[in-house]
């Protein structure tokens, strides 16, 4: 039997490549983000059956909507890939506005708890049970950059969220689990070729990795047995400025 897997904020990036990473994995891959033309091209990349279904994971709505349709298309869903996530502009807390704030949370935090409930009400259903959930963490859910409280808070939450889901799993044979990444080369991390704000108030150019070592990582997670599980795996460019930070 071919296991299904779901990744949110499939159309590009991190999204993007481990839907491929998957597919190549023996997944049968469903892509949902709320652009359906970066949307569609990804599926068309992913191959082997993949489809893109359109879906704001804020709404609660529009989450419903896509489970729904994944249950009738597969009747069953074996991995939920977390990834759906947007930052803010790096201003000083006291400027940031409330919609910038709550844009971030809605995104990073709101519609991650939407899906993972969505997916385990199906994985608990499901004949056999279970599942896996992985969760896009973040090195901010360790050690913040300067002018981000509203991404450095979502993802401490998004830790929380993690291992509350690994613990209620547990009587249903849902593993979940949490991948940490620091500098990934994707549209959204580019300018860090240019420049990134230190603690120091500097603004430096910083190392990245590619896209597709994450993407790799995700698969291996996404690859185990459901008697096993990465609780937390972090995954970075070697010589980024982690390790040493403050």
């Amino acid at each position: 039997m071919r296991r299904v897997a779901l990744v949110t904020g499939a159309g590009s990036g991190i999204g993007r490549a481990s839907a491929v990473a998957l597919s190549e994995a023996g997944f049968t891959l469903v892509l949902a983000g709320r652009r359906p033309e970066p949307l569609g091209a990804a599926a068309l990349e992913v191959g082997n059956g993949a489809v893109a279904i359109t879906c704001d994971v804020r709404d609660p709505e529009s989450v419903r909507a896509l489970f729904v349709e994944v249950q009738e298309r597969h009747e069953r869903l074996d991995l939920l890939f977390n990834n759906a996530g947007v930052g803010a502009p790096p201003v000083p807390l006291e400027d940031l506005s409330f919609e910038q704030w709550n844009a971030v949370v809605e995104t990073n935090l709101t519609g991650t708890f939407l899906c993972t409930q969505a997916a385990f009400g199906l994985m608990k259903r499901q004949s056999p049970r279970g599942g896996r959930i992985i969760n896009n963490g973040s090195l901010s859910a360790w050690v913040p950059r300067p002018l981000s409280a509203p991404y450095t808070a979502t993802k401490h939450a998004i830790t929380g969220l993690t291992r509350s889901t690994s613990l209620d799993g547990r009587a249903h044979d849902i593993a979940c689990g949490q991948i940490d990444v620091g500098n990934a080369l994707t549209e959204l991390t580019a300018r860090m070729a240019q420049g990134v704000p230190q603690a120091d108030g500097s603004m430096k150019p910083e190392p990245v990795m590619g896209a597709e070592h994450v993407a790799a990582a995700v698969a291996q997670m996404a690859s185990l047995p459901l008697d096993a599980n990465v609780l937390f795996m972090t995954i970075m460019a070697t010589k980024m400025p982690f390790v040493g930070r403050g």
